[in-house]
């Protein structure tokens, strides 16, 4: 969207906003808990910049998405943090509460570790081993059966005998849909009339829902060094002195592993921004700006040494592009609705799973 176009509907919304009993000054953020501790050094950086410190409540991706798509005006988020894009679904609750002037920022990748202690043996995994370790239904000789391991070299003879328990995000988290699709889906070995079912977890404790807290899944590993749990690099690369990750497909999660996508559980992390609000709100374009800048997500960024790797050069440009220009170059809240994206057909390694 061009900038007098922001502006003319920022004269709008600001007439709207004048008729609130106040005035808001401090951006509202909501939305991942993986984009939490970014958005959060982000938040402090702006407020150091002269801008009042922007808010961030880690609600989760899908609880963000519902309070950002909730309406127009001070009473309603202006940002949102994302570990996975904006669902068809959503982009239809934005057009039906006339949220229809959405700019789509993807700010950087990250990688979903599956994590452990640094106490415990070191685990090589296949997206197949961990989807048996946690599915609700399995296939033995040729039979879908209920899942009935209950120690890891049950599922093959070289992994350590430790017993399976896996800490989980809940179902409103971004982490966890990222996970289901990149992992469940793709390590599933379900007969095709059963796909729906790759995504089912077991429910016979031996999967553990946590919450939108990835600091608490990282004690509870710590407390316990035959537990795994799933969560975002930064969360890793922050307990580094206490845990580790699994390798996946014989890959380790790393800053280079991630921004190539040799690592099979690497995804794009976004932030979506009311186009509305900017103007209205002060600092919501400085915000995104400051998000992408080489300072952030450079080789020596301050968002590159907790965890965020940077885009390839091409999608460095474009988002620039976005949060220069606040041109939203092709994404549209009524073309995600009908699962249309301007990259879905770009070849990227996640660009079939855009507007989903």
């Amino acid at each position: 969207m061009k900038k007098s176009i922001v502006s003319l509907f920022a004269l709008v919304v600001s007439t709207l906003f004048a008729a609130e009993s106040f005035a808001r000054d401090q951006i509202n953020i909501v939305g991942s808990s993986t984009v939490y501790p970014y958005g959060t050094v982000n938040a402090q950086r702006l407020g150091e910049s002269g801008f009042k410190t922007p808010t961030y409540n880690p609600t989760g991706t899908g609880g963000g998405m519902k309070l950002f798509c909730a309406g127009v005006g001070v009473e309603h988020p202006d940002i949102t943090g994302a570990s996975r894009n904006m669902k068809s679904k959503e982009a239809a609750l934005c057009l039906e509460n006339g949220v229809t002037n959405v700019i789509e920022v993807m700010w950087a990748n990250d990688g979903i570790t599956f994590s452990h202690s640094n106490t415990a043996e070191d685990f090589a995994l296949t997206r197949n081993d961990i989807w048996k370790a946690m599915s609700a239904h399995v296939v033995v000789d040729g039979e879908v059966v209920e899942n009935p391991y209950s120690s890891w070299n049950e599922i093959r003879d070289d992994l350590p005998d430790y017993k399976i328990e896996v800490l989980v995000a809940p179902p409103s988290s971004g982490t966890r849909d990222a996970f289901d699709g990149g992992v469940m889906e793709k390590g599933c070995d379900l007969p095709e009339e059963m796909e729906d079912d790759c995504v089912l977890y077991r429910e016979d404790g031996r999967i553990i829902e946590m919450g939108e807290n990835d600091t608490l899944i990282a004690q509870k590993l710590n407390e316990d060094n035959q537990r795994f749990g799933y969560f975002g690099y930064s969360y890793l690369k922050d307990n580094g002195d206490k845990l580790k990750a699994a390798s996946v497909e014989g890959v380790l999660p790393s800053g280079e592993t991630i921004a190539s996508y040799e690592y099979p559980m690497a995804r794009p992390l976004f932030i979506y921004l009311k186009a509305d609000h900017i103007g209205v709100v002060p600092g919501i374009q400085e915000f995104a700006q400051m998000m992408v800048s080489d300072e952030a997500i450079g080789d020596n960024g301050y968002l590159t040494k907790i965890g965020a790797a940077p885009m390839v050069p091409e999608l460095i440009s474009r988002v620039k592009n976005v949060t220069d220009n606040l041109d939203a170059m092709g994404f549209s809240i009524e073309a995600c609705a009908n699962k249309e994206h301007p990259l879905k057909d770009a070849g990227y390694a996640f660009s079939g799973a855009l507007c989903p």
